[in-house]
């Protein structure tokens, strides 16, 4: 089996003015998400939310800290082999995903403040 040549493929499928650049991952980015998404998740906890991924909630059994800071750290060995391994379109993806966890955070946030101030 020969190798195909994708870019020369797509350009016959797809037309130009369709395409798009894929957005250049970003490890800035990825850190300030996870500071973010740890600060948000420690607020919310201590507003009264819970966490609602079963995996870090399990971790968070160690301590709401300590599992965090676990689940951060798999996460950046998540992010390490998406490098190595040339995979950066995964970072962009946890970029975005996180930006989401971390509006949810924010969300439940102002709505345990509005639920206790009436």
């Amino acid at each position: 089996m020969g190798l195909v040549d994708t870019s020369s493929v797509l350009t016959r499928v797809v037309p130009a003015r369709f395409r798009r650049d894929f957005p250049a991952p970003s490890l800035t980015v990825f850190v300030a998400l996870q500071v973010l998404d740890v600060l948000t998740t420690l607020i919310g906890l201590n507003v009264g939310a819970q966490e609602a991924s079963i995996f870090v909630g399990r971790l968070m059994n160690a301590g709401p800290i300590a599992g965090l800071l676990i689940s951060k750290i798999l996460g950046v060995a998540l992010v390490a082999m998406a490098l190595k391994f040339r995979r950066t379109r995964v970072i962009v993806f946890l970029n975005y995903w996180f930006a989401v966890v971390v509006s949810w955070n924010l969300l439940l946030i102002l709505r345990m403040q509005l639920q206790s101030n009436p």
